[in-house]
């Protein structure tokens, strides 16, 4: 016999009201704007302009937009920086620069290191462990790429002569300080002093003693910022810590034990340099820019030798042949 169904059996949905819908999103005009310097499995600390540093959240509207250390975001909501009081983030300001490196030179998933630093501090001891060269002049292609102006440290010079090792990268106008525990640190200030300022290097190579020595409650100060994220010990975050008495800024990145490359290629380096760019238009198609007897007709080996500009040649293809070798040693 066939049921007979009356109005018990009838589901009526639920209304969704009578407010109408609507894909406007609010402006956010009283956005308050600051720097990220923790970033910690969802949480940003943001230091503001105007003083207090905010625990965030990303906001829905942002999506998966990635907020790295070193960003100008603007962030609503609690900013009083009180206590387990959370804040959005709900803007993302344009970067001015991009650290980036990948986990080796086959893997095209580019990771960013930091945003927004102008400068790139290589921290590199020259003995105990041995200074790496490949090492360096990968960090060297990351940051000409990435707008950066790279400087290079030396630490442990009571040990070895910094010299030699500095001399290797003299053509390519790099910078080069020492910061030995003998040195005074007077050199290192006055290049950092007013800056945004990565600071780069393997584990062992005193890294972490140079910045306590720069900022010496750098221990205090992270361990409050960790605090600020869910308590995760920030030595493996990069983290930002203002300079004593100064508007500069230390982004301390933890220890790198690779520098992968695979979003660069040769092109891409000699873009920087606008003398030897302008030569290797010259160049056949294909071209790698390494010289005989890979590449026979390449217009870099048509300069004149002994010239300043064949001596950054050299140099910059010392470069191509770390990014081409994977060889950091």
């Amino acid at each position: 016999m066939a049921r007979r169904y009356d109005e018990s059996d009838v589901r009526v949905r639920p209304g969704k009201g009578s407010r109408p819908r609507t894909k406007d999103r609010p402006t956010h005009d009283d956005a308050k704007f600051g720097m990220v310097i923790t970033k910690d499995r969802g949480r940003w600390g943001v230091a503001l302009d105007d003083g207090p540093v905010v625990v965030a959240m990303r906001a829905r509207e942002m999506g998966r937009t990635p907020v790295e250390v070193g960003d100008r975001v603007g962030v609503v909501g609690d900013t009083s920086g009180k206590k387990d009081t959370l804040s959005r983030i709900v803007k993302l300001e344009e970067r001015t620069s991009v650290l980036r490196r990948t986990a080796d030179d086959t893997d095209p998933y580019e990771r960013i290191v930091v945003a927004n630093a102008d400068q790139m501090l290589i921290v590199t001891a020259v003995a105990d462990p041995p200074p790496r060269a490949g090492f360096v002049e990968r960090a060297l292609i990351a940051a000409f790429v990435g707008n950066v102006h790279p400087i290079l440290c030396l630490t442990k010079t009571d040990l070895a002569d910094a010299a030699p090792f500095a001399a290797t990268f003299a053509d390519l106008d790099v910078t080069v300080v020492e910061a030995g525990v003998d040195d005074t640190l007077d050199a290192v200030s006055g290049l950092i002093s007013g800056h945004v300022t990565a600071f780069i290097g393997h584990s062992g190579v005193g890294k972490s003693t140079l910045v306590n020595r720069l900022v010496p409650d750098a221990f205090r100060d992270t361990g409050e910022v960790s605090a600020v994220g869910k308590g995760r010990h920030t030595s493996t975050q990069s983290v930002a810590l203002r300079l004593p008495d100064d508007d500069g800024w230390i982004i301390d990145t933890p220890g790198i034990r690779s520098f992968g490359l695979a979003h660069v290629d040769a092109d891409t380096v000699l873009d920087v340099f606008s003398d030897l760019d302008a030569i290797v238009e010259q160049c056949p198609r294909g071209c790698t820019h390494a010289g005989p007897p890979a590449d026979p007709e390449c217009a870099l080996d048509k300069m004149e030798e002994g010239t300043s500009t064949a001596r950054r040649r050299d140099a910059v293809r010392a470069l191509l042949t770390a990014l081409r070798s994977n060889d950091e040693y």
